[in-house]
């Protein structure tokens, strides 16, 4: 066997293994000798120790052996060691200590330890003048955990290197390389060691100094120059008569109380190896002794320069370092403390000022998050970005400016600060921990909640105690209506869900803070049983507040990812109800009024003694006693072979709307359900009343109205609306009247299921008899869907009916993840498991087939007649370009609605047809394409038709131009007149009725997305917006110059507007009662935004939100149409209970009303947006349906349903995924914009080439434009350029793919390679056995703050918490030109929440440009401010395509009502012509 080289222990060490300790039990010892030496124990000991470990863990062996196997381990271990030193008697463990040691119990060390650090920090004047007070660890808690504690080292004795037992971190071989002890001779021994296992361990982590834990191979690891000749130590420099405030006759020195305090400048720290180190990395914490060389000054004196000062040298070891607050400015004022002396650090000598710098930044910077967050709790993690990128950092401290890299850097210490800060707040204030900013800020970073908190030893205690920012919203302006509806369903649910919540768990218990007992002192404590309060408040220990579950619960409100994976339709399947029979006596009153058939029908019969006629509401009781009553209006009775039947018209109560428990008991809604049952299934008679709107009811907006509809007698209900159950729908009750002679058996719910039923199955009419043949019968209409289908008619179907007949070459999905990928130079490939990636089309489904009907028929049975029941048709196929032989990118040039005509013909069932759309020959319209394609969706054009065999586009045949089947025989058209009037042949589109523009109200505008579009859809004029937030009302007012634009508060407005004044502070008009015709706006929710459900304090936020406020403009104003748009959760938040309440709101004021959500996608932009809209129209008006999606889109991101109180509600769309047009890409988008570079910041550039796709066409409009507006990008940093640099072009391209190399950046720094120090459990080693982790955490262990790294091509964060958070999938990702933009960000930053910014194959982020057409924003649109205004006025906007979709269908509701108007008016004239 090879002789074992010694174990190399120093000096220090060796004496204390061999120091006879005091009184500690064997366990305490053997941990104490260990702690000792495991640092420098041979690798296979270190092996068999883990071993040790993890038997007893796993309860393989006793406490008691693996303490004797660890004794006898470490016996044979210092053996070796050279053999002189050892004690033979020490192998029996019998002296030192073994078995009767003198070791004080590590308990009692703990508390006198305390002890007199508290004493040493009443004594300092630092802690006694109370300058916002130092916090040395013993301040928080005496009681510690050995980690924590600290020696004041007065008595010169080194202490033990308290690193928890079971955390002291295995060392891998390279780190024996501790200072050599014998010189040369001893580190040649070390070599020896390290060559041995090189092959041992495949692939090792590079060698750190055990004490500052700096790698020794690093270039940035500087050496202490050493000291001037004249410099004193410190006991004797203490004593130096330039550093005395007293004269020598008094008595000065030895009367202070507490320690002396000084000034030191120049100053440099380093470890006992003279490596200059950082003393703010909780080397202090772990007792590394750290020690300092400077020149000290009186207290008095604030010149940093070195005149007049004492030269000292190695002052220390620093026991303490301490924050005391800002020197009325912007530097923190830092101090130490040894065992002799506080001083307060001035200026740091020129070699440590780099490593000083970082500290002083890392300070600033958390002073600037608090008070930033302070001010904008609602802020997200780019919003902090782009203060800490535009804040300018104070003179005098070395670096000038700050990046992402910065607070990333800093992340644990910001959010320590941030910990304290919360800590210090009241209990009933949110924390600024759960901020959304502080939750991404986390989760990014991989920081340590709760970390060593009850020994927090540098928190900052703003003396600049940082002013409550009281410009937040003012309280709700609300309408006596919606308060009411508020408070009195909130005061009873309120009440009951603290009850409830209160048994809700607190802690996540295992981080330090729940871990560590009550405190005693705070509030909270002293209110407990325990310590002799009442117990009334139950809440817990402020010092014990859990940041990780306060963090959880709120990251639990956030988004539901953006991308849902489809969820199947539900079948619906209606609940029968289970109803019982009543003993009860029946006799009919009257003779029969008619006869059918068995059925003899009466108008009365008598129940019980009670009369009960047709019309008549009664009530019918459940099998199940928990249902309430159902209850039913009679609509005929009747008798037949089954006995005396009635046939009930369902009522269905609110409860059991989307309305829930915020509906009002009494009301109730009609609904299309009805069934025949026997009469003594009756329980009762039960009054039913109409509750029609009044006939002043847009002027009774706002007025006292008592909340209850009728008064509650047990018997009587109201109901005000029709109720659709599939889709929330809330609408004035259908006026079917019977006629005279079905007046006793009329049941409006019949009728209505019978016309939908008939819709669905198509009829034809009008046969053609001299066309006819013996297979097929022909016809010249068809009806289906309520609509007619003519013969010359274009249609759509799905994709899936039919194909054509070239092949197109399309994009074959092809796996994009490389096979053989250099690990050693991209060692974070590994993460691309997945082929998905995100913004891609490669699943988007193809646009609707459009076809021209060439013949309508129904086959004929074998006995000759025609078989009804299947109708079919025989069409013509348009191509569109993309099915031509030139694929995709013809359809990239060419208009979206251009077809190609082809003489194939295909026959399909009349069944499948989705719609009709009209198909015309360009060269027969009378207007210019642009104007007939901008008339309407469903318009298409061709010029061409295509020849699928020769592949060649040639001119279109005769019958293609206007070959329409006309009655009996063909018709030659001339020009496109005739053509359009057979086409439309029997129904010609009547005079469309102008509609006039609606007086509209925008609230929360920005800078105007959603007007925009209604503006686009010619249904609104924008007279009044109110928008707080100056730069995005700017932008309003530049592209709506006739707007009267608000910049104020939407609550002070509405409150000046009820107390009847008729113009703003500024003078400008008021909108008065009766002005506004249409309101729309999305109100922010920040504040009770979550998922979980309301508590008092989220409950007060939403009684005084924006939602709130909206709806009291609502309900004063009383609109004809009322549109609030919001983020897709908004129908999720609090269970779904902002979205029931403000409902409810709706309906109390008789707004008819549905909710929906939709997808940007699908009308017109590359861009995935989902947002939940609430629409409302008054009575009388009919409400809008939601706009049939216009473009398909990527199937992912259009799961567009929702669950509210477990039932699944769809909006109306039939068409589902389905789209007349085809997608639009990125490429669409912005491909003809010119190149600009990183920072690029002229406002205006020319265009540089015409427009290339029909998107670009569209959006730079019909007026030349010759200039381009904001075609500009903000400017990263160096190293952030640097990375975007090394993205890939390739479609999912991200940070993954970045190589680990040193590049020299823009600014002339030099990045470093990331090095991988640590075992990775979830991910093993790499192909070539290289390591994947890069911190302790990989391996399990708790995180070590010595592990982080910075300028890293890679940054360090992302693998640290990759396997936490998917990998971190898209961040620094790049755009797919044939992909889409994920929902386009206020701010976009390679890192943020939306990271896939990065320009398809420029090294940039994205313009604002380029992002205002990913919202569909036209190129003449204007916004306002400095670059990041004018992204944040984007990213918060409506995209106009889809406000335009809506206002479109908008606009068919008013059209409707307008002819249904003029039909009655009609009427009206001929009953009066009649009667003259």
């Amino acid at each position: 066997m090879p002789t074992r080289t010694s174990l190399p222990l120093p000096d220090d060490v060796r004496k204390r293994y061999y120091l006879s300790p005091f009184k500690m039990s064997l366990q305490d010892h053997v941990k104490e000798k260990l702690r000792l030496v495991q640092d420098f124990l041979h690798g296979d000991a270190q092996d068999q120790l883990t071993s040790l470990e993890e038997k007893m863990k796993s309860s393989e062996i006793s406490k008691e052996v693996y303490i004797s196997k660890v004794k006898a381990l470490l016996g044979k271990e210092l053996h070796l060691e050279n053999g002189s030193h050892v004690d033979g008697a020490e192998e029996n463990g019998k002296t030192n200590g073994f078995s009767n040691g003198s070791h004080k119990n590590e308990h009692d060390e703990d508390v006198t330890m305390g002890v007199q650090e508290e004493d040493e920090a009443v004594k300092s004047p630092t802690a006694s003048k109370g300058k916002g007070g130092r916090r040395s660890k013993a301040n928080s808690d005496t009681k510690k955990s050995p980690a924590s504690t600290r020696v004041t080292r007065n008595s010169g004795k080194q202490p033990t290197i308290l690193s928890l037992f079971t955390k002291v971190q295995k060392r891998k071989s390279e780190d024996l390389n501790g200072e050599a002890v014998n010189g040369q001779n001893e580190l040649k021994k070390d070599e020896d060691v390290e060559e041995s296992r090189e092959d041992k361990r495949l692939k090792t982590p590079p060698p750190k100094c055990q004490d500052c834990r700096q790698y020794l191979d690093d270039s940035d690891l500087k050496f202490f120059q050493g000291d001037p000749d004249n410099a004193l130590e410190e006991p004797e420099m203490l004593t130096d008569e330039r550093l005395s405030l007293f004269d020598s006759n008094e008595d000065g020195f030895e009367s202070y109380e507490d320690l002396p305090q000084h000034k030191i400048t120049n100053f440099s720290v380093y470890d006992k190896r003279g490596h200059l180190c950082p003393f703010d990395s909780g080397l202090i914490e772990k007792n590394v002794e750290l020690y300092f060389s400077c020149v000290v000054k009186p207290i008095y004196d604030d010149n940093p320069c070195m005149d007049g000062g004492v030269p000292a040298k190695k002052l220390g070891p620093i026991n303490a370092w301490w924050i005391t607050g800002f020197d009325g400015g912007e530097k923190a004022l830092i101090g130490f403390t040894t065992a002799f002396a506080d001083y307060i650090l001035m200026q740091p000598s020129e070699e440590y000022a780099p490593i000083f710098a970082l500290m002083q930044e890392k300070i600033y910077m958390s002073k600037i998050v608090v008070e930033f967050l302070q001010k904008n709790p609602d802020a997200t993690y780019e919003d902090l970005l782009n203060k800490i990128e535009t804040t300018v950092p104070p003179a005098g401290l070395n670096f000038n400016c700050f990046t992402e890299d910065t607070l990333l850097r800093h992340a644990q210490f910001v959010v320590e600060q941030v910990e304290s800060y919360d800590e210090a707040g009241d209990s009933d204030e949110q924390p600024i921990i759960v901020t959304p900013c502080m939750r991404d800020l986390i989760k990014l970073a991989g920081v340590t909640l709760g970390k060593r908190r009850a020994a927090r030893r540098q928190a900052i205690r703003h003396p600049t105690k940082i002013e409550k920012d009281s410009k937040g919203p003012t309280k709700a302006t609300t309408t006596k209506l919606v308060y009411q509806i508020f408070d009195a369903f909130f005061s009873d649910q309120i009440e009951q869900n603290d009850k409830e919540s209160g048994m809700k768990r607190q802690r996540c218990g295992v981080c330090e803070v729940c871990q560590s007992p009550d405190c005693g002192k705070c509030t909270a404590c002293k209110d407990m049983i325990k310590f002799g309060g009442s117990g009334k408040s139950k809440q817990a220990c402020k010092q014990r507040r859990c940041p990780n579950l306060a963090v959880k619960e709120a990251e639990d409100d956030e988004n539901i990812e953006e991308e849902d994976v489809p969820v199947e339709k539900t079948k619906k399947v209606p609940h029968a109800k289970r109803k019982k029979q009543t003993q009860c006596k029946l006799a009919w009153i009257g003779e029969p009024i008619q006869t059918e058939g068995k059925k003899q029908y009466y108008r009365k019969v008598s129940l019980n003694d009670e009369v009960l006629e047709v019309g008549d509401c009664v009530s019918v009781s459940s099998e199940d006693p928990s249902i309430p009553l159902y209850l039913a209006r009679i609509t005929s009775m009747w008798e037949d072979n089954n006995g005396k039947m009635f046939h009930a018209h369902w009522f269905l109560r609110g409860i059991d709307t989307v309305l829930g428990e915020t509906s009002d008991p009494l009301e109730l809604v009609i609904v299309d359900e009805c069934e025949d049952m026997l009469l003594n299934y009756v329980q009762d008679k039960v009054n039913v009343m109409y509750k029609a709107p009044s006939n002043n009811w847009f002027m009774e907006g706002g007025m006292d109205v008592d909340l209850k509809v009728i008064e509650d007698d047990g018997k009587s209900f109201f109901y005000q609306f029709w109720y659709d159950t599939d889709y929330a729908r809330f609408e004035m009750p259908p006026k079917t009247s019977p006629s005279e002679e079905s007046k006793f058996k009329f049941c409006g719910s019949c009728v209505r299921t019978k016309e939908r039923e008939e819709k669905e199955v198509p009829r034809v009419i009008e046969p053609l008899e001299n066309e006819d043949s013996d297979t097929k019968a022909l016809y010249a209409l068809a009806g289906f869907k309520g609509e007619q289908f003519r013969v010359g008619d274009s249609v759509y179907l799905p994709p899936e009916t039919f194909n054509f007949s070239v092949k197109p070459a399309s994009p074959v999905k092809r796996s994009h993840r490389k096979d053989d990928v250099d690990e050693e130079l991209y060692p974070e490939y590994y993460r691309k498991s997945s082929d998905y990636i995100k913004g891609s089309n490669l699943d988007a489904p193809e646009p609707f087939r459009v076809g021209r009907i060439k013949e309508i028929f129904c086959p004929r049975r074998s006995n000759g007649k025609p078989d009804m029941s299947e109708v079919k048709l025989r069409l013509y196929k348009f191509y569109r370009p993309e099915n031509t032989h030139k694929g995709v990118k013809a359809s990239y040039h060419t208009d979206i609605n251009q077809l190609y005509w082809s003489d194939e013909e295909v026959t399909v069932n009349m069944a499948d047809v989705l719609g009709r759309c009209q198909v015309e020959y360009a060269e027969d319209l009378n207007e210019s394409i642009q104007d007939y394609s901008s008339a309407g969706p469903d318009r298409f054009y061709f010029l061409e038709a295509y020849n699928a065999k020769s592949k060649s586009f040639e001119d279109p045949p005769n019958h293609a131009r206007s070959a329409v089947h006309k009655g009996k025989g063909k018709g030659k058209g001339k020009g496109k007149a005739s053509a359009a009037q057979e086409q439309q042949g029997s129904h010609p589109q009547p005079q469309m009725p102008k509609v006039s523009k609606y007086r509209t109200l925008d609230v929360f505008s920005g800078c105007g997305g959603l007007s925009e579009g209604f503006h686009q859809a010619g249904i609104s004029e924008t007279l009044w917006a109110i928008e707080m937030w100056e730069p995005a009302a700017q932008a309003f007012r530049l592209n709506n110059p006739g707007t009267t634009v608000f910049t104020e508060d939407c609550n002070v407005l509405l409150k000046l507007v009820m107390s009847g004044e008729k113009t703003n502070s500024l003078g400008q008009k008021l909108p008065q009662k009766g002005d506004v015709e249409m309101l729309c706006g999305g109100p922010p929710c920040q504040g009770f935004s979550g998922m979980n459900r309301f508590n008092s304090r989220t409950y007060s936020k939403f009684k005084n939100s924006l939602v709130v406020s909206y709806l009291s403009y609502c309900d004063y104003y009383r609109p004809k149409f009322f549109l609030l748009e919001n983020v897709r959760n908004f129908v999720s938040f609090k269970n779904s209970m902002v979205l029931k309440l403000t409902l409810r709101c709706l309906v109390r004021m008789g707004y008819q009303c549905t909710f929906g959500v939709l997808q940007a996608g699908q009308y017109g932009v590359a861009q995935t947006r989902r947002r939940a809209i609430i629409l409302a129209a008054a009575p009388g008006e009919k409400l809008p349906r939601y706009p049939e999606p216009l473009h398909v889109f990527a199937p992912r991101a259009c799961s567009l349903s929702v669950v509210v109180d477990e039932k699944r509600y769809v909006s109306n769309v039939t068409r589902g995924n389905g789209g007349i047009y085809r997608t639009i890409t990125v490429r669409d988008t912005m491909s003809d914009l010119p190149e600009i570079r990183n920072g690029a910041a002229a406002l205006e550039i020319s265009y540089n080439g015409e427009p290339q796709s029909w998107f670009q066409r569209q959006i730079r409009g019909t007026q030349y434009q010759p200039i381009l507006r904001d075609h500009i990008c903000k400017d990263m940093s160096a190293l952030v350029e640097g990375r975007m640099r090394h993205i890939p072009l390739a479609p999912g391209s991200d940070w993954r793919d970045l190589p680990n190399i040193e590049v020299r950046l823009k600014d002339g720094t030099t990045t470093k390679k990331l090095r991988y120090t640590h075992h990775d459990k979830k991910n093993g080693r790499s192909s070539t056995g290289a390591l994947r982790g890069v911190c302790t955490c990989a391996g399990g262990k708790p995180c070590d703050p010595a592990d982080r790294q910075f300028n890293t091509l890679i940054p360090w964060c992302l693998p640290h918490t990759g396997n936490r958070h998917n990998h971190w999938a898209g961040l620094y990702g790049r755009l797919e030109w044939d992909g889409f933009f994920s929902t386009t960000v206020t701010n976009p930053e390679p890192m943020g929440k939306q990271g896939r910014v990065l320009h398809p194959e420029q090294h940039r982020v994205v313009s604002v440009r380029e992002c205002s057409r990913s919202q569909g924003f036209p190129d003449t649109y204007r916004f306002f401010g400095n670059i990041l205004d004018k992204h944040r006025q984007v990213g918060n906007a409506v995209p106009p395509p889809l406000s335009r979709a809506i206002g479109l269908e908008v606009k068919k509701c008013i059209m409707e009502r307008m002819k249904e108007e003029q039909a009655s008016e009609n009427v009206k004239q001929e009953k009066m012509e009649i009667s003259d």
